[in-house]
């Protein structure tokens, strides 16, 4: 959509205004922000005009303009100047990123928790996946008597545990033993190739009961392919919903119901692509969701990438009235830690 060099101008301050206020913007309001003499009548005309390509949308009869998703998407594509994030900000989340992490999970959550604070909206993940995932390890932890912990360690340093009732005693010894072996079998099979004959096949010789063999191979089997799938980690959806635009309890019941359906999440994420090199960020307005329920929502996200064979999702979900200009910086640097941290602790990750 070509504009006219005043009239980007007059668009990005009326999206700049309404993001801090929240409140239709005025012409007025427009000319003061104005560095050369600029009369409120010629702004109202332009804003005639950008209302007329259906840019803005003016709520009420007497009101200023507010933006509509078309309007929010030449700002996002056209007019908006990210920022460069201070540095400051940037050791603070450097040093929270790496406190008390021990495995991969614990840092997705922690990036994923420090975006939502970071940039006042809710914050979402997605697990990274491979194209063929491994076995690297297989624990069988007794927790205490018919009570034990599965544990399973994937080839890119994602833990997976399952805690699980036994119905015979069984030392741990014998639950190393049986770990060992089907860890070994599994070595260099794919996890999507992997079937319960495979896990069987591994225990060959061992002397056990039949009852208590057969079940925990059966319990290997399940968590095994269970560590595969991907996980959804989801933060400050309260920072979201307290915005204005979430007013009304039909409207906060319709985002949340939508927020907290991981399969949907699930799904929209994991089609979410970046639109190339240049422009590594996929943002989403409104309507171009195609969601129920987050129609009054934006949605940025980003790929991160680990290693050279994985990959996984990160990004916010906010108000369509969102800072984006705040929002990409951080999105990027976090991701961009992340990446950093795991390349640097990626071999204690098991």
């Amino acid at each position: 959509m070509s504009l006219g060099e005043r009239q980007q101008w007059i668009l990005k301050s009326i999206v700049d205004t309404y993001v801090s206020t929240a409140e239709p913007v005025g012409s007025r309001a427009i000319a003061q922000q104005s560095d050369s003499p600029i009369s409120s009548a010629t702004i109202r005309n332009e804003m005639a005009e950008l209302e007329a390509r259906g840019l803005l949308v003016q709520p009420h009869t007497s009101a200023g303009r507010i933006p509509t998703d078309l309007g929010y998407r030449e700002y996002v594509d056209n007019l908006m100047t990210p920022a460069e994030l201070p540095e400051a900000e940037k050791q603070e989340i450097r040093h929270e990123l790496s406190e008390r992490v021990y495995e991969f999970n614990d840092l997705l959550k922690r990036a994923t928790s420090l975006l939502s604070v970071a940039t006042g909206y809710a914050s979402v993940s997605l697990t990274p996946s491979e194209q063929f995932s491994y076995v690297k390890q297989l624990k069988f932890l007794s927790i205490e008597a018919e009570r034990v912990l599965v544990i399973v360690v994937l080839s890119a340093g994602l833990v997976r545990d399952r805690l699980i009732r036994i119905s015979e005693l069984i030392s741990s010894e014998q639950l190393q033993l049986i770990a060992g072996a089907i860890e070994e079998s599994l070595q260099g099979i794919p996890i999507q190739e992997i079937t319960l004959v495979t896990v069987e096949s591994a225990l060959e010789g061992i002397a056990l009961p039949d009852a208590i063999l057969n079940q925990l191979l059966y319990e290997a089997y399940i968590s095994i392919k269970q560590a595969d799938h991907l996980d959804v980690y989801m933060d400050g959806v309260q920072r979201l919903l307290v915005q204005p635009e979430f007013r009304e309890a039909t409207e906060v019941h319709r985002v949340y119901n939508a927020l907290h359906n991981d399969g949907l999440i699930t799904g929209y994420l994991t089609k979410a692509q970046g639109q190339g090199p240049d422009r590594p960020f996929m943002i989403r307005i409104g309507q171009e969701i195609k969601l129920n329920g987050l129609e009054a929502c934006s949605l940025v996200t980003t790929t991160y990438e680990l290693g050279d064979r994985l990959c996984g999702r990160i990004g916010i979900i906010g108000p369509k009235r969102m800072e984006y200009e705040k929002v990409i910086p951080r999105i990027s640097f976090i991701r961009e830690s992340v990446k950093e941290y795991y390349d640097k602790k990626s071999e204690n990750f098991e």
